[in-house]
């Protein structure tokens, strides 16, 4: 078989893995205990990762404007999340 037909299959493969959400899960292999709330005021969304998974902790991935990577925080955390979004929807309503 030709050396660039290997090649071009190799890195085709590479690229299929890598934009493919059938790759390798993105999990949090650690948790921060908690979040200043300047942090949590800019959170766009937020997803809760189960253990019982392909992912071995529970984790809250919060994603965060402006941060290239998401923010992997113990699931205490959606509490003070909750209150502050709360009160930036009371305030956006006024």
């Amino acid at each position: 078989m030709d050396l660039k037909a290997v090649f071009l299959g190799v890195c085709l493969c590479a690229l299929a893995v890598t934009y493919s959400q059938a790759g390798i899960p993105k999990c949090c292999i650690s948790t921060k205990p908690s979040v200043p709330p300047r942090i949590l005021a800019k959170v766009l969304r937020y997803e809760v990762q189960q253990s019982n998974g392909a992912c071995d902790i529970a984790a809250l991935v919060l994603h965060v404007k402006d941060f290239r990577k998401p923010i992997c925080a113990n699931l205490k955390v959606m509490n003070s999340l909750l209150r502050i979004q709360q009160r930036r929807r009371r305030s956006h309503h006024k």
